[in-house]
């Protein structure tokens, strides 16, 4: 049988690059991921989380828009969670006074920096997300968070259908299992944006600071 390399060899895999003007998204890094024993714990989220703080600096040195997103339900028993909160119930640790909906050390918002508010995967379905990067003149979407499967993931196929270019910080996200990280990896790479190293990323950060003129 092919490898997937091969079978999508000259079919999928163009690259869409960086645009003129970029934004980092961070999303839902939040301590559910990281605290051992907690049920969304995930190794590849605690290791992502080691690995932002370098590209957020970059992001904030370089002046461009750092914003971030939570998952927090507001409603009586997490009803504003719909139909996601009953396929995945362990969802409703994300509350307002529980720990596992807190951001993780080391990668919390900065004063000033936007939060986005979601109830579901992707951080643009309900939320103003699309019109406050639209509004900004925002062209190019860079992802760092968790999880690779979910949240990465929906929030990149919802990138590119609103029109940004979707760039996914590969050591920067994460998941509970390698399995589903690098198969989502591939299927982002193939289909809906790019896929680039940590390196890659603050390289095209430090070239939108220079063209911006920033100090």
């Amino acid at each position: 049988m092919q490898s997937a390399e091969s079978n999508y060899q000259g079919v999928w895999g163009n690259r869409i690059g960086f645009g003129k003007s970029p934004a980092l998204l961070v999303i839902d890094f939040l301590k559910a991921y990281t605290i051992e024993g907690a049920p969304l714990y995930a190794p590849g989220v605690v290791e992502a989380v080691a690995q932002a703080p370098e590209l957020i600096r970059a992001a904030r040195d370089a002046g461009i828009p750092v914003i971030h997103t939570r998952i927090l339900y507001l409603a009586e028993n997490c009803a504003d969670g719909g139909m996601w909160v009953r396929k995945s119930p362990v969802m409703k640790a994300m509350v307002e006074g529980n720990v596992l909906a807190e951001f993780c050390d080391h990668v919390e918002p900065a004063k000033g920096e936007l939060v986005i508010v979601k109830q579901y995967a992707s951080a643009f379905f309900g939320t103003s997300l699309a019109s406050q990067l639209h509004a900004q003149g925002i062209d190019t979407v860079i992802m760092a968070g968790c999880s690779t499967s979910g949240c990465i993931r929906a929030s990149a196929v919802d990138a590119v259908q609103y029109g940004f270019r979707p760039i996914v910080v590969r050591e920067c996200v994460g998941d509970r299992h390698p399995d589903p990280h690098n198969a989502n990896l591939f299927d982002i790479d193939s289909k809906y944006g790019d896929v680039v190293s940590k390196e890659e990323a603050i390289t095209e950060i430090a070239k939108a600071k220079a063209k911006s003129g920033c100090p």
